[in-house]
């Protein structure tokens, strides 16, 4: 587990998810805590699906950051990058579900946004050992907010480029991580602009580049895939001059929490299993955003993040149920 080929930097945080769905708020009596943060839950699912990864962010020394630091060596992520603050709290987020169990997020509580551990992210203690062996580095850009983990992502991306590794972005759009949205989206857009590999929902992708359509993004950003996902309505994509549309699979909806990050370790698991060479040809680029969509939609079945992840065998399992 020392060399992992992939390196997922940011945050990890509870979703403290609503129990009474369609309850605004102010009138939700009962939560539950699950395990997330968009970087983490991308960790683990490759993990379960079998490629060796690391997480690096910030996580309080409290006894929620104790569960998640302990979550991360059960599934068996690389956390030699995991640092610790001793007086800043792990971040917890509100979420709230509409009766059809969608989300939206609710704040944080009592607490402002720039409080908690993962915004201490310090650059000079990623270890760089790490990067010397890994393909892949996965990122988010709710860290930009802060200056501090803001820092340690631009370093990430500069040790990156130094060992040759392609960086994922997956945009993650949460106005309420920044205390200023007009910043927000120069910071988005300057950091883009060192992906190799750029996936985001169709509201992100309108609302920054005024296109849903990946092929335009990608020419517009000379980067080599692009992918737009719609939740229900599918996915479409750009890899390497192939282009398509997949509809999203059907499947009994628990929890749409982690879907997303789980197309995205579907995708890199593909990227990691085949060689980044193979999206060239059609059949396998088309092969491979079909894989990542059957971990997606698996993830949507269980409640909360990190507990819905399929291994690699309940995904082949459900893609083989799914031609027949």
């Amino acid at each position: 587990m020392n060399n992992p080929q992939v390196i997922c930097i940011g945050e990890m945080l509870f979703d403290r998810l609503s129990n009474e769905l369609g309850q605004p708020l102010e009138q939700v009596k009962s939560w539950t805590d699950y395990p997330g943060g968009a970087p983490a839950n991308t960790a683990c699912g490759l993990v379960k699906l079998g490629i060796p990864t690391a997480f690096m962010g910030c996580i309080g020394e409290d006894a929620p950051g104790e569960q998640l630091v302990k979550l991360l060596r059960e599934i068996g992520v690389n956390i030699t990058g995991a640092q610790r603050h001793s007086n800043a709290p792990t971040r917890i987020v509100y979420v709230v579900r509409d009766t059809a169990g969608d989300r939206s997020f609710a704040g944080f509580g009592e607490r402002d946004t720039g409080e908690f551990a993962d915004t201490y992210l310090q650059a000079e203690l990623l270890p760089e050992a790490l990067f010397k062996t890994a393909e892949f580095l996965v990122l988010g850009t709710l860290e930009l907010a802060y200056p501090e983990s803001q820092k340690a992502i631009l370093k990430a991306i500069q040790l990156a480029k130094k060992y040759q590794i392609k960086i994922f972005i997956d945009i993650n759009w949460r106005p309420m991580f920044w205390s200023n949205t007009n910043e927000a989206m120069g910071l988005i857009l300057n950091v883009v602009q060192n992906a190799d590999f750029l996936k985001l929902t169709n509201e992100e992708a309108e609302l920054l580049f005024n296109t849903i359509e990946p092929e335009a993004l990608a020419q517009k950003l000379q980067i080599q895939g692009v992918f737009v996902t719609a939740g229900e309505q599918g996915c479409a994509y750009y890899l390497a001059g192939n282009s398509g549309r997949l509809p999203a699979f059907s499947v009994p909806v628990a929890d749409t929490t982690g879907a997303g990050d789980g197309f995205t370790a579907g995708i890199l698991y593909q990227f990691c299993k085949l060689g980044i060479e193979s999206i060239n040809h059609a059949k396998i680029s088309e092969e491979m955003v079909q894989f990542a969509s059957a971990v997606g939609a698996l993830t949507t079945t269980k409640p909360g993040a990190i507990a819905a992840q399929p291994t690699l065998t309940e995904v082949e399992i459900f893609l083989n149920n799914s031609k027949s």
